[in-house]
C-alpha cells in the first residue's frame, strides 16, 4: 500500500481518515468522518459540534481526549481536525445511536491494529490493499497493474530515502516533477481534471496512466542508480530525465492512436455514467 492509501480506511464504501502516531504506535481517526458513518447526517460537522457540547456538559472525557491533528481535507490540503485513538472512538460510538454501531466497532478493532501487525508481516498490507480495491469494484487486471506500480514506486522511494532525500516535502516535489514530465500536468492539475479532492490520484488512474507513471518512476530510479545521484539536486535531474522518457513514450502512443492518455475518468461513486476504467 502507498502511504496515502494507508491514511484512508474504508468502512462500507465510506472513507475514514486516519494518521499513524509512530511514537505512541497507534492510529488516530477523524472524528467527523466517524460521526458521518454512524449518524448518516448530511452535515456531520454540525452533528459533532452539537454532540461535543452535550458531552462537555455531561463531563465526558471523550472530548478532552480528542486531539487536533492534520489530515487531508476535501480540498486536498492538510488541515487540522478533531481526531481520537481507538479507545476513545469506542467510547464515542456509545454516544451516537446508530444501527451501524456494532459492525463499526468490529471494523474499528480490526483496522486499529493493522499497522502493528503489518510491521511484523508486511504481506498483510499488500493483501489488505488488494482486498480494498476488490471491494471498490476494480477489475483483476487493474489491481495487478496497480500492485506492480506500488512495487515500482516503493523501490524509487527506498532509493530516495537512502540517498539524502527527506520524506515529505522533498518526496512530494520530486514526485510532482516526474509527473509533470511524463503527463504534462502537475499532480494537482491531474487530480482536478479527474474531479478528485482528498482521494489518491493513482487509485483513479486508467490502465495507461498507471503504466506510464510506473515507467517514469522505473526510469528515474535506474537513472539515479546509474548516475549515483545523491541529495535533492542530483535526484531532481534524474527525476526530469526519467519523467521525460515516459513522456516521450506517451506522446508516441497518442500520435499513433489519436487518443489522449491523461483523461477525466475516475472511480468516484454516484456518477451519471458509472462506466469503470478497464
Amino acid at each position: 500500500m502507498t502511504e496515502n492509501n494507508k491514511l484512508i480506511a474504508i468502512f462500507e464504501d465510506q472513507p475514514v481518515r486516519r494518521t499513524w502516531n509512530a511514537k505512541e504506535e497507534k492510529w488516530y481517526f477523524s472524528v467527523v468522518d466517524i460521526i458521518g458513518v454512524l449518524s448518516q447526517s448530511s452535515d456531520p460537522r454540525n452533528y459533532w459540534k452539537v454532540l461535543k457540547n452535550r458531552l462537555n456538559k455531561e463531563g465526558s472525557e471523550v472530548v478532552t481526549k480528542c486531539n487536533q491533528l492534520k489530515m487531508i481535507a476535501p480540498d486536498g490540503k492538510m488541515r487540522e481536525t478533531d481526531a481520537a485513538d481507538v479507545e476513545t472512538i469506542f467510547r464515542l460510538v456509545q454516544s451516537v445511536p446508530s444501527p451501524k454501531a456494532e459492525p463499526f466497532k468490529l471494523w474499528l478493532a480490526k483496522v486499529g491494529y493493522e499497522r502493528m501487525q503489518e510491521t511484523v508481516d508486511p504481506e498483510l498490507a499488500v493483501n489488505r490493499g488488494r482486498k480494498t480495491w476488490q471491494m471498490m469494484g476494480r477489475s483483476q487486471k487493474w489491481i495487478e497493474q496497480r500492485m506492480m506500480s506500488v512495487e515500482t514506486r516503493n523501490k524509487l522511494t527506498d532509493y530516495w530515502s537512502e540517498h539524502g532525500i527527506e520524506k515529505g516535502q522533498e518526496f512530494a516535489k520530486l514526485t510532482n516533477i516526474i509527473h509533470q514530465e511524463w503527463s504534462g500536468l502537475s499532480v494537482k492539475t491531474h487530480k482536478k481534471i479527474k474531479n478528485l479532492t482528498y482521494h489518491n490520484l493513482r487509485d483513479h488512474m486508467s490502465e495507461a496512466e498507471i503504466i506510464f507513471t510506473a515507467l517514469a518512476e522505473l526510469s528515474t530510479r535506474q537513472i539515479s542508480e546509474k548516475e549515483k545521484a545523491e541529495g535533492y539536486s542530483q535526484n531532481e535531474i534524474a527525476a526530469k530525465k526519467g519523467g521525460q522518457i515516459s513522456g516521450n513514450a506517451r506522446k508516441a502512443l497518442e500520435d499513433q492512436t489519436g487518443k489522449r492518455v491523461v483523461n477525466s475518468e475516475n472511480f468516484l461513486p454516484n456518477k451519471k455514467d458509472p462506466k469503470q476504467l478497464k
